[in-house]
């Protein structure tokens, strides 16, 4: 063999334990980067799961506080509970409107002065730290005038959804009974009207329940669950990446 010949061979040799060293050396660095990564993902999802205990055992907290205070008085007011949204639902629209009409029955008017004071004397007193908004939501049937769209029902609707809730609102806040140093301010930071329209008709067997679609909720948002969704939507673009 040639003294040429030698040298090639040996520069074949160092060239392929260059390959080999730096493959080697990729294979490091992607495997450092997949375990930093993993400690990442466990943290982000230990993160998840934290406020998701936290969440649930908030929100179990403030049902069983509801229901402890309430639940003598729902089927007097023909209203509800419901558990999953932390919502106390008046569901029987003859005590709560006039039909097309936003102004308050003086039977609802009387539930009013009774289940405001201690509502919100409730949620303030133990509840505070924990409730982002207190939500006055207003909903409606499908239903309007015949001759009608679709669509001018719904605004229509609407309008008349977003007026009921308002004047709840305003009839909320002066209710006697409230703290006009806490608790009024509270209110006026925490609770909102919103008139849904017939954005959420309850279905009986597919079909729409007007006189159950046709109700005033009281619905709570909790700080913890607001956490939860904001955790949710940094996380899932990186999720959609790695799909």
């Amino acid at each position: 063999m040639s003294l040429f010949q030698k040298k090639s061979r040996r520069s074949e040799d160092e060239s392929w334990i260059s390959v080999s060293d730096l493959m080697a050396g990729l294979m490091m660095v992607f495997l450092f980067i997949a375990v930093i990564y993993a400690k990442d993902a466990d943290q982000r999802a230990q993160n998840v799961s934290e406020i998701v205990t936290e969440w649930q055992d908030s929100e179990l907290e403030i049902y069983e506080a509801l229901e402890r205070e309430f639940s003598e008085d729902l089927e007097r007011w023909q209203a509800s509970i419901q558990k999953e949204t932390l919502t106390i639902r008046f569901a029987s629209p003859e005590i709560l409107f006039a039909r097309g009409s936003d102004e308050i029955t003086p039977e609802f008017a009387l539930i009013l002065d009774d289940f405001i004071p201690r509502y919100i004397k409730l949620l303030h007193s133990r509840f505070e730290d924990q409730i982002k908004e207190v939500r006055i939501e207003g909903h409606t049937s499908s239903e309007w005038l015949r001759e009608s769209t679709e669509t001018e029902a719904f605004i229509g609707n609407m309008e008349l959804s977003q007026r009921r809730t308002r004047s709840v609102l305003q009839h909320a806040l002066a209710v006697e009974g409230l703290d006009s140093d806490s608790e009024i301010p509270w209110m006026r930071a925490t609770v909102s009207a919103n008139g849904l329209s017939s954005a959420r008709i309850i279905l009986r067997d597919g079909i729409e329940d007007r006189e159950k679609s046709r109700r005033v909720e009281f619905t709570i948002r909790t700080k913890t669950k607001e956490a939860l969704f904001k955790i949710l939507e940094r996380i899932s673009p990186a999720i959609e990446r790695q799909i």
